[in-house]
Protein backbone atom coordinates (compact mmCIF):
# COMPACT_ATOMS: atom_id res chain seq x y z
CA UNK A 1 0.00 0.00 0.00
CA UNK A 2 0.97 3.37 -0.80
CA UNK A 3 2.35 5.80 1.75
CA UNK A 4 0.12 8.53 2.46
CA UNK A 5 3.23 10.64 2.79
CA UNK A 6 5.56 11.95 0.37
CA UNK A 7 9.03 10.97 1.73
CA UNK A 8 12.40 11.83 0.24
CA UNK A 9 13.14 8.85 -2.46
CA UNK A 10 16.59 7.63 -0.12
CA UNK A 11 14.73 7.65 3.08
CA UNK A 12 11.69 5.69 1.58
CA UNK A 13 13.80 3.18 0.24
CA UNK A 14 16.15 2.68 3.34
CA UNK A 15 12.96 2.37 5.34
CA UNK A 16 12.55 -1.64 4.99
CA UNK A 17 15.53 -1.97 6.76
CA UNK A 18 14.86 0.33 9.97
CA UNK A 19 13.37 -1.25 12.72
CA UNK A 20 10.11 -0.52 14.33
CA UNK A 21 10.03 0.96 17.22
CA UNK A 22 7.16 0.33 19.65
CA UNK A 23 7.54 0.90 23.08
CA UNK A 24 4.04 -0.93 24.32
CA UNK A 25 5.62 -3.67 25.30
CA UNK A 26 9.23 -2.04 26.91
CA UNK A 27 11.10 -4.52 27.89
CA UNK A 28 11.15 -6.18 24.21
CA UNK A 29 11.87 -2.66 22.90
CA UNK A 30 14.70 -2.52 24.76
CA UNK A 31 15.86 -5.73 23.94
CA UNK A 32 16.02 -5.02 20.39
CA UNK A 33 17.55 -1.78 20.45
CA UNK A 34 20.55 -3.59 22.80
CA UNK A 35 20.78 -6.22 19.86
CA UNK A 36 20.83 -3.72 17.21
CA UNK A 37 23.52 -1.66 18.99
CA UNK A 38 25.30 -4.75 19.68
CA UNK A 39 25.54 -5.19 15.54
CA UNK A 40 26.70 -2.10 14.58
CA UNK A 41 29.17 -0.79 17.51
CA UNK A 42 32.01 -2.76 16.77
CA UNK A 43 32.22 -1.29 13.45
CA UNK A 44 32.12 2.35 14.66
CA UNK A 45 35.48 4.69 13.53
CA UNK A 46 37.36 5.46 16.68
CA UNK A 47 40.18 7.28 14.81
CA UNK A 48 41.35 10.05 16.28
CA UNK A 49 39.32 10.07 19.17
CA UNK A 50 40.28 9.18 23.09
CA UNK A 51 37.10 7.32 24.03
CA UNK A 52 36.67 6.76 28.35
CA UNK A 53 34.25 7.93 31.01
CA UNK A 54 33.93 10.26 33.78
CA UNK A 55 31.74 9.58 37.05
CA UNK A 56 30.21 13.28 38.33
CA UNK A 57 28.28 13.24 41.86
CA UNK A 58 24.49 12.34 41.58
CA UNK A 59 22.09 14.60 42.86
CA UNK A 60 20.81 14.64 46.21
CA UNK A 61 20.40 10.85 47.49
CA UNK A 62 21.04 9.03 43.69
CA UNK A 63 23.62 7.24 42.39
CA UNK A 64 26.31 8.99 40.67
CA UNK A 65 26.19 10.07 36.81
CA UNK A 66 28.24 8.07 34.27
CA UNK A 67 29.51 10.41 31.51
CA UNK A 68 31.04 8.70 28.67
CA UNK A 69 33.62 11.66 26.97
CA UNK A 70 35.20 11.99 23.52
CA UNK A 71 38.70 13.43 23.30
CA UNK A 72 40.26 14.63 20.04
CA UNK A 73 43.82 13.32 19.78
CA UNK A 74 45.22 15.79 17.63
CA UNK A 75 44.97 19.35 18.08
CA UNK A 76 45.32 21.50 14.74
CA UNK A 77 43.92 24.05 16.36
CA UNK A 78 46.55 24.48 19.30
CA UNK A 79 46.84 23.40 22.83
CA UNK A 80 44.30 25.96 24.76
CA UNK A 81 41.32 24.54 26.72
CA UNK A 82 38.54 23.08 24.88
CA UNK A 83 35.07 23.94 23.81
CA UNK A 84 32.71 21.02 24.74
CA UNK A 85 29.17 19.35 23.22
CA UNK A 86 27.13 18.50 26.23
CA UNK A 87 24.70 15.44 24.60
CA UNK A 88 21.75 13.83 25.48
CA UNK A 89 20.73 11.02 23.84
CA UNK A 90 17.30 10.26 22.59
CA UNK A 91 14.53 7.15 23.22
CA UNK A 92 11.53 8.54 24.40
CA UNK A 93 12.78 9.24 27.97
CA UNK A 94 12.29 5.25 28.34
CA UNK A 95 15.06 3.88 25.96
CA UNK A 96 18.56 4.36 24.99
CA UNK A 97 21.99 5.44 26.94
CA UNK A 98 25.52 7.18 24.90
CA UNK A 99 25.31 4.10 22.85
CA UNK A 100 22.78 5.58 21.13
CA UNK A 101 24.49 8.42 19.33
CA UNK A 102 28.00 7.08 19.35
CA UNK A 103 29.02 7.55 15.72
CA UNK A 104 27.49 10.82 15.46
CA UNK A 105 29.81 12.07 19.06
CA UNK A 106 32.50 10.36 17.40
CA UNK A 107 32.46 12.28 13.94
CA UNK A 108 31.56 15.87 16.41
CA UNK A 109 34.81 15.00 18.30
CA UNK A 110 36.60 14.90 15.05
CA UNK A 111 35.36 17.54 13.00
CA UNK A 112 34.87 20.30 15.87
CA UNK A 113 38.35 18.74 18.06
CA UNK A 114 35.83 19.86 20.64
CA UNK A 115 35.24 17.57 24.00
CA UNK A 116 32.13 15.65 23.91
CA UNK A 117 30.40 14.31 26.90
CA UNK A 118 27.04 12.06 26.79
CA UNK A 119 25.16 11.78 29.71
CA UNK A 120 23.91 8.07 30.73
CA UNK A 121 20.86 9.63 32.53
CA UNK A 122 18.51 7.51 34.20
CA UNK A 123 15.22 6.29 32.50
CA UNK A 124 11.25 6.42 32.88
CA UNK A 125 8.99 4.74 34.12
CA UNK A 126 11.75 3.25 36.52
CA UNK A 127 12.67 6.94 37.47
CA UNK A 128 10.36 9.08 36.49
CA UNK A 129 10.74 13.31 36.02
CA UNK A 130 13.56 14.81 37.36
CA UNK A 131 15.69 11.98 37.76
CA UNK A 132 17.02 12.48 34.23
CA UNK A 133 17.05 16.26 34.08
CA UNK A 134 18.87 16.18 37.51
CA UNK A 135 21.12 13.37 36.45
CA UNK A 136 21.95 15.85 33.02
CA UNK A 137 21.75 18.90 35.82
CA UNK A 138 24.35 16.97 37.88
CA UNK A 139 26.93 16.04 35.25
CA UNK A 140 27.06 19.50 33.79
CA UNK A 141 27.72 20.93 36.81
CA UNK A 142 30.58 18.32 37.62
CA UNK A 143 32.22 19.90 34.14
CA UNK A 144 32.29 23.50 35.07
CA UNK A 145 33.23 22.61 38.47
CA UNK A 146 36.00 20.70 37.15
CA UNK A 147 36.85 23.02 33.90
CA UNK A 148 40.25 23.55 34.46
CA UNK A 149 41.76 19.76 35.50
CA UNK A 150 39.40 18.54 32.08
CA UNK A 151 40.70 21.23 29.88
CA UNK A 152 37.64 22.31 28.92
CA UNK A 153 36.08 26.05 28.58
CA UNK A 154 33.70 26.58 30.90
CA UNK A 155 32.01 29.56 29.15
CA UNK A 156 32.21 27.21 25.83
CA UNK A 157 29.69 24.74 26.58
CA UNK A 158 27.20 23.34 23.78
CA UNK A 159 24.04 21.50 24.98
CA UNK A 160 22.75 18.73 22.44
CA UNK A 161 20.04 16.88 22.02
CA UNK A 162 17.67 14.52 19.79
CA UNK A 163 13.86 14.06 20.52
CA UNK A 164 13.45 13.29 24.16
CA UNK A 165 17.11 14.16 24.42
CA UNK A 166 16.53 17.69 22.54
CA UNK A 167 13.77 18.12 25.27
CA UNK A 168 15.84 17.73 28.08
CA UNK A 169 18.68 19.62 26.61
CA UNK A 170 15.70 22.23 26.61
CA UNK A 171 14.52 21.98 29.96
CA UNK A 172 18.57 22.02 31.19
CA UNK A 173 18.66 25.64 29.77
CA UNK A 174 15.76 26.48 31.82
CA UNK A 175 17.21 24.83 35.16
CA UNK A 176 20.36 25.95 35.03
CA UNK A 177 19.30 29.95 34.40
CA UNK A 178 16.47 29.58 37.53
CA UNK A 179 19.16 27.79 39.92
CA UNK A 180 22.32 29.77 38.80
CA UNK A 181 23.99 26.75 37.30
CA UNK A 182 26.42 26.36 34.30
CA UNK A 183 25.57 29.09 31.72
CA UNK A 184 25.41 27.10 27.95
CA UNK A 185 26.04 28.92 25.24
CA UNK A 186 24.30 27.73 22.90
CA UNK A 187 21.43 25.05 22.84
CA UNK A 188 20.93 22.43 19.10
CA UNK A 189 17.70 20.50 19.47
CA UNK A 190 16.79 17.91 17.52
CA UNK A 191 13.18 16.87 16.56
CA UNK A 192 12.61 17.96 20.28
CA UNK A 193 10.11 16.45 22.43
CA UNK A 194 8.92 19.58 24.01
CA UNK A 195 4.76 18.93 24.70
CA UNK A 196 3.16 16.62 26.64
CA UNK A 197 -0.59 17.26 25.34
CA UNK A 198 0.36 16.38 22.35
CA UNK A 199 -2.23 18.96 21.16
CA UNK A 200 -0.35 20.35 17.59
CA UNK A 201 -1.54 20.04 14.44
CA UNK A 202 1.09 17.28 13.88
CA UNK A 203 0.66 15.26 16.73
CA UNK A 204 -2.70 14.84 16.00
CA UNK A 205 -1.85 14.52 12.35
CA UNK A 206 0.89 11.64 12.52
CA UNK A 207 -0.48 8.56 13.88
CA UNK A 208 1.05 6.00 11.70
CA UNK A 209 4.69 7.50 10.79
CA UNK A 210 7.91 5.13 10.94
CA UNK A 211 9.79 4.90 14.18
CA UNK A 212 7.87 7.75 15.88
CA UNK A 213 3.94 8.58 16.27
CA UNK A 214 1.29 9.47 18.28
CA UNK A 215 0.70 6.09 20.55
CA UNK A 216 4.44 6.19 20.88
CA UNK A 217 4.61 9.72 22.30
CA UNK A 218 1.85 9.45 24.34
CA UNK A 219 3.77 6.17 26.14
CA UNK A 220 6.93 7.82 26.74
CA UNK A 221 5.08 11.16 28.32
CA UNK A 222 3.12 9.11 30.49
CA UNK A 223 6.10 6.80 32.00
CA UNK A 224 8.40 10.36 32.12
CA UNK A 225 5.73 12.05 33.72
CA UNK A 226 4.09 9.25 35.82
CA UNK A 227 -0.01 8.16 35.71
CA UNK A 228 -2.27 10.32 35.04
CA UNK A 229 -0.47 13.68 35.07
CA UNK A 230 0.12 13.87 31.09
CA UNK A 231 -2.16 16.60 29.58
CA UNK A 232 -2.94 18.02 33.19
CA UNK A 233 -1.63 21.29 34.99
CA UNK A 234 0.51 19.39 37.27
CA UNK A 235 2.96 19.51 34.44
CA UNK A 236 5.80 22.39 34.79
CA UNK A 237 8.05 23.97 31.95
CA UNK A 238 10.84 21.69 33.88
CA UNK A 239 9.61 18.81 32.16
CA UNK A 240 7.45 19.70 29.02
CA UNK A 241 9.79 23.49 28.45
CA UNK A 242 6.59 24.31 25.66
CA UNK A 243 4.78 24.45 28.84
CA UNK A 244 7.03 27.73 29.64
CA UNK A 245 4.75 31.06 30.01
CA UNK A 246 5.02 34.23 27.90
CA UNK A 247 8.06 35.63 28.63
CA UNK A 248 9.68 32.76 30.75
CA UNK A 249 12.17 31.91 28.30
CA UNK A 250 13.92 35.13 28.53
CA UNK A 251 17.35 35.16 29.05
CA UNK A 252 18.16 31.48 27.51
CA UNK A 253 20.91 30.82 25.24
CA UNK A 254 20.56 30.62 21.61
CA UNK A 255 19.44 28.44 19.37
CA UNK A 256 18.67 25.69 16.40
CA UNK A 257 16.08 23.83 16.15
CA UNK A 258 15.62 21.32 13.50
CA UNK A 259 12.60 19.50 12.57
CA UNK A 260 11.23 16.47 10.30
CA UNK A 261 8.08 16.74 8.01
CA UNK A 262 6.50 14.01 8.91
CA UNK A 263 6.73 13.65 12.16
CA UNK A 264 4.17 14.21 15.21
CA UNK A 265 7.15 16.36 17.24
CA UNK A 266 7.23 18.69 14.11
CA UNK A 267 5.14 21.51 15.13
CA UNK A 268 6.03 21.83 18.82
CA UNK A 269 9.89 22.42 17.34
CA UNK A 270 8.28 25.42 15.37
CA UNK A 271 6.02 26.47 17.85
CA UNK A 272 9.30 26.44 20.21
CA UNK A 273 11.51 28.23 18.14
CA UNK A 274 8.82 31.09 17.45
CA UNK A 275 8.49 31.49 21.43
CA UNK A 276 12.07 31.95 22.32
CA UNK A 277 12.23 34.41 19.12
CA UNK A 278 9.33 36.47 20.93
CA UNK A 279 11.58 36.38 24.25
CA UNK A 280 14.29 37.94 22.13
CA UNK A 281 15.86 34.84 22.26
CA UNK A 282 17.99 34.22 18.70
CA UNK A 283 17.22 31.31 17.18
CA UNK A 284 17.18 29.58 14.18
CA UNK A 285 14.69 26.79 12.96
CA UNK A 286 15.05 24.08 9.60
CA UNK A 287 12.28 21.69 8.67
CA UNK A 288 13.88 18.95 6.72
CA UNK A 289 11.71 18.32 3.93
CA UNK A 290 10.40 14.78 3.03
CA UNK A 291 11.72 13.14 6.57
CA UNK A 292 10.99 11.26 10.04
CA UNK A 293 11.28 11.38 13.24
CA UNK A 294 14.74 9.34 12.87
CA UNK A 295 15.82 10.07 9.48
CA UNK A 296 19.37 10.83 11.16
CA UNK A 297 20.18 7.25 10.58
CA UNK A 298 20.03 7.13 7.07
CA UNK A 299 23.06 8.98 6.90
CA UNK A 300 23.89 8.42 3.19
CA UNK A 301 20.58 10.06 2.22
CA UNK A 302 21.25 13.80 0.77
CA UNK A 303 19.20 15.51 2.94
CA UNK A 304 20.40 13.83 5.85
CA UNK A 305 24.18 15.31 4.39
CA UNK A 306 23.47 18.44 4.22
CA UNK A 307 21.35 18.55 7.67
CA UNK A 308 24.43 17.22 9.28
CA UNK A 309 27.02 19.70 7.45
CA UNK A 310 24.82 22.59 8.40
CA UNK A 311 24.98 21.05 12.42
CA UNK A 312 28.37 20.64 12.09
CA UNK A 313 28.81 24.29 10.70
CA UNK A 314 26.25 25.32 13.65
CA UNK A 315 27.93 24.26 16.36
CA UNK A 316 31.71 25.23 15.23
CA UNK A 317 30.29 28.83 14.94
CA UNK A 318 28.64 28.97 18.82
CA UNK A 319 32.16 26.87 19.64
CA UNK A 320 34.35 29.37 17.89
CA UNK A 321 35.49 26.65 16.19
CA UNK A 322 34.18 27.91 12.30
Amino acid sequence: MRSPHTFDPELAAALAMMPEVDITDLAAARAAQARQLAAVLPASDTAGVDVGELVAPGPPGAPDVVLRVYRPQRRARGAGPLPVVYGMHGGGFVLGSPDVDHDWNLMLCRELEVLVVSVDYRLAPEHPFPAALEDCYAGLCALADNAGALGIRADRIALWGDSAGAGLAAALTLLCRDRGGPAACFQHLCSPALDDRLETPSARLFTDTPVWNRHNARLSWEAYLGAGVRATDAVPAYAAPARAAAGALAGLPPAYISVMEFDPLRDEGVDYAHALTSASVPTRIRLLPGTFHGAWAVEHAAVIRDATHEAIDVLGTALGRR
